[in-house]
């Protein structure tokens, strides 16, 4: 497996091209989400805005109501995303915050007919049962790195943490939505155990992330990665991971400017579009010539 690594980048990106066609097509899964519960989160991930630990001056709320959260998914609907993601901060919620956004996940499913999904941190067996009789059909949480380097990046949770909820989502018959950020400080082979990790977890999503350096932070000083490192990365899951679902996130506009094209070339067949949780986005418009165009390339 080590001699992908060695590869140079466009025997790679070819290689990867070939996987795509073969194993998921010319389609792109185009997703959006709502922050609904923003800030003050006690755990202390170095990466994130959220964390309680780290200043950056982010807006912080309580959990949002069902009405802005339908709002939200109607504009995910008429902006072209066909998946909406429910996203909250903070290692876990309470059975209240959970049965709110229940109500709000049904109310979605019975007036805009959305794929819907989930980001609400480590969750028990009942949780899930609930989510997913309120139409809720993937849950997302990332393993974010590897399991060696994955201590560097936390220490108010573990890698086991994380695995172990991944595994009872995938137990009660959801879909899994796992990846991570990548240029947080980790090299490639940690890289490539992480989606060697996510193939034996049999994901059937994974969102790669390029780490945006936000001041405050304890990664606000962290050198970006290449734009041909980030295109390898990309390459190097789609050719482990086959069949699954692999979309660019948050950083793609930063990190790729005028290349983020060429990371659909490398094996990527998703995006988020519409804004992430606290780093803005581009307007779909932009995104959807986006589509188009990568669309071109592919015929080619």
């Amino acid at each position: 497996m080590d001699k992908i690594l060695r590869l140079p980048l466009a025997q790679l990106i070819s290689l990867a091209n070939k996987e795509r066609r073969a194993f998921v097509g010319d389609t792109i899964e185009l997703c959006s989400i709502i922050n609904a519960k923003s800030g003050l989160c006690s755990q202390d991930c170095k990466f994130c805005a959220q964390s309680r630990l780290h200043k950056t001056h982010i807006e912080t709320y309580a959990l949002k109501g069902a009405r802005e959260i339908l709002r939200a998914a109607r504009r995910a609907r008429d902006i072209g995303a066909k998946r909406f993601g429910i996203v909250t901060s903070g290692n876990t919620l309470s059975r209240e915050e959970l049965k709110r956004i229940c109500q709000a996940a049904s109310e979605i499913k019975k007036k805009l007919g959305i794929k819907l999904c989930a980001s609400l941190g480590n969750i028990d067996e009942e949780g899930l049962r609930l989510l997913k009789v309120a139409g809720i059909g993937r849950y997302h949480h990332n393993i974010e790195t590897s399991a060696r380097y994955f201590p560097r990046v936390a220490t108010t949770h573990t890698f086991a943490d994380r695995i172990a909820t991944i595994r009872r989502a995938k137990r009660l018959g959801f879909e899994v939505c796992s990846g991570g950020i990548i240029g947080m400080g980790e090299n490639l082979q940690d890289r490539l155990q992480m989606a060697i990790c996510l193939k034996e977890l049999k994901v059937d999503a994974v969102p790669i992330n390029i780490l945006v350096p936000i001041k405050g932070t304890r990664l606000e000083r962290q050198t970006p990665l290449s734009c041909a490192e980030i295109i390898r990365t990309i390459a190097i899951f789609r050719i482990i991971l086959k069949d699954k679902i692999i979309k660019i996130a948050a950083g793609r506009e930063s990190a790729l400017a005028d290349f983020q094209a060429l990371a659909f070339l490398a094996g990527a067949d998703g995006m988020l579009i519409g804004g992430y949780l606290t780093v803005r986005g581009r307007s779909p418009e932009e995104d959807h010539r986006l589509v188009k165009e990568i669309k071109k390339l592919w015929m080619r």
